[in-house]
């Protein structure tokens, strides 16, 4: 019986028709279709991996014929070619649609693109604003979300209330008497901050580290403190790799630190703290500044030992802190240790580390008058990502207290020098870094 039961066939063409529409930026219809029961956001083209974001931006790329013509062309000239003012803005309008009904910022196509990505290409600059803020709203959204879980945790560990029919809480007088306490009430549920799809938008948006095999294939890296601190390090000359050829830090990164120390001790005979040791790179520079108390914190056993045979616990000045920074810092604190420059630049731990650090430890180990910097890093394997989270720790370190100042400066083709060759996570990706230099405000 069941051979001659009719096949059902799924005649909801709901997905192909908001994909459609964000192609052709057909507002109205968008608008339509997304107010159905299985409209959403972020349906996905089961061809290509393209979401409606994808789409509205991708519809503004040039044709095949176009784009044979823009090798002639500079990279400006080839991007704005055949893409007018007026196409830019018809998808930007329906970017901003996707993203107030829930589209996610940071979804991957086919061709490991995110939107962002895509309009970065394109040379589409008011989209790829959009996909940025985009971007800093939901880390911001889950920053808050991840406070609410934390006030969450304190309210399940207290003692619950004895409340009235009417909700208000019921206390005692000293005489045993039961009294009702007017001003406590009861309070409403905290509503779930989703989209209209059920989601939270961005709710997957912390980069996840990837290493790139022979092959150029791309997965992801499950990389933490933990099981950094108890891994075999190795120490090539070059570069520092974990135990998994995970490149912990690289030479490259000398130019980086130079002009960061330049700007940490602008004159000599300072007092410095650096947070990670790790090659030493950063750490010799300071010497080289005549700094007059020169403290290190590392946690790793053997950076540690690294830092004994090279003479590091002997020189003048300067101070060995072993340890993970979290329980170092704390003591510096309560000794009253204060420093001129604060740089740091810790492996395999999550921006919160970084944020809880600048947030509730610098105002207590910093001069009035001193500069704090670390190594800017976050999200680096795509411009998109970089560009949000440099705009999210800006303005945590405004919260915090703190003014920042970015200078760029320029990273030659890492790949076309052989730098990560050997190395299975390439953790940067961009030809532009923006070097952070931090003051108290006023």
């Amino acid at each position: 019986m069941a051979d001659d039961q009719p096949m059902e066939i799924d005649t909801d063409t709901t997905e192909q028709e908001i994909l459609l529409a964000a192609t052709n930026h057909d507002l109205d219809s968008l608008r339509r279709l997304l107010r159905t029961p299985t409209g959403s956001a972020n349906v996905v083209d089961s061809d290509t991996g393209m979401t409606p974001l994808h789409a509205a931006i991708a519809a503004c790329e040039p044709d095949e014929e176009t784009a044979q013509d823009k090798k002639d062309m500079d990279v400006d000239e080839a991007a704005t070619l055949n893409t007018t003012a007026l196409e830019e803005e018809e998808a930007l309008k329906t970017v901003k649609l996707l993203l107030e009904n829930g589209a996610i910022w940071n979804d991957l196509d086919d061709n490991n693109e995110t939107p962002g990505c895509l309009a970065h290409r394109l040379g589409l600059k008011k989209c790829y604003e959009a996909m940025v803020e985009a971007g800093v709203r939901a880390e911001l959204l889950l920053s808050r979300l991840d406070g609410f879980e934390m006030l969450a945790e304190y309210e399940d560990d207290s003692e619950e209330e004895e409340l009235d029919a009417e909700g208000f809480e019921i206390i005692e007088n000293e005489n045993g008497d039961s009294l009702q306490a007017s001003m406590v009430e009861v309070e409403e549920p905290v509503p779930e901050l989703v989209g209209p799809d059920g989601t939270v938008p961005g709710a997957d948006s912390v980069p996840d580290l990837v290493q790139i095999d022979e092959n150029g294939q791309e997965t992801k890296v499950d990389v933490n403190s933990e099981d950094y601190l108890a891994s075999d390090l190795t120490f090539k000359g070059d570069r520092l790799l974990d135990a998994d050829k995970n490149g912990v830090m690289m030479s490259w990164e000398t130019d980086i630190m130079q002009k960061t120390v330049d700007r940490l001790c602008p004159k000599p005979g300072l007092r410095v703290l650096n947070v990670g040791h790790g090659m030493g790179i950063i750490d010799g520079i300071f010497q080289s500044k005549d700094v007059s108390a020169h403290h290190i914190i590392e946690a790793h056993p053997d950076v540690l030992a690294r830092m004994r045979k090279d003479g590091w616990y002997e020189k003048p000045g300067v101070t060995v802190h072993e340890g993970r920074w979290q329980d170092v810092v704390p003591k510096l604190v309560e000794q009253n240790v204060i420093f001129d420059g604060i740089y740091f630049d810790t492996f395999a731990e999550e921006y919160k580390a970084l944020k809880e650090f600048f947030s509730e430890y610098v105002i207590g180990l910093m001069d009035p008058e001193g500069r704090f910097g670390f190594f800017n890093g976050l999200g680096a394997d795509r411009q998109v990502c970089y560009d949000v989270y440099t705009r999210v720790v800006e303005m945590d370190l405004f919260d915090a207290g703190m003014d920042t100042e970015f200078e760029d400066i320029h990273i030659p083709d890492l790949d076309e020098q052989g730098e990560w060759e050997g190395v299975r996570r390439r953790y940067w990706a961009l030809d532009n870094y923006r070097m952070p230099t931090c003051k108290f405000v006023g």
